[in-house]
């Protein structure tokens, strides 16, 4: 198995967009109503959540890699 590097940004938009799909899963379901536009909001902050979380781990992880002393975490063994 390949190692990557961990994105978090990428687990916090698939959250989103998760959560956005079990929305409309249930106003199909009838289990409640769902205007057409609720999910709007819903993705579009996800997705600037899942963005600001990137940049952070990013910047992280670029001052972790500045340290010569340890191994870099992103190249595969």
């Amino acid at each position: 198995m390949l190692r990557h590097r961990f994105q978090p940004g990428r687990l916090v938009a698939g959250v989103f967009l998760i959560l956005a799909g079990v929305v409309y899963a249930g106003d199909a379901g009838g289990a409640w109503q769902t205007p057409w536009f609720a999910v709007i909001p819903l993705v579009s902050g996800g997705l600037g959540i899942a963005g600001a979380v990137g940049v952070v781990a990013r910047a992280a992880h670029r001052r972790r890699a500045a340290t010569p002393d340890e191994p870099r975490a992103d190249l595969p063994r």
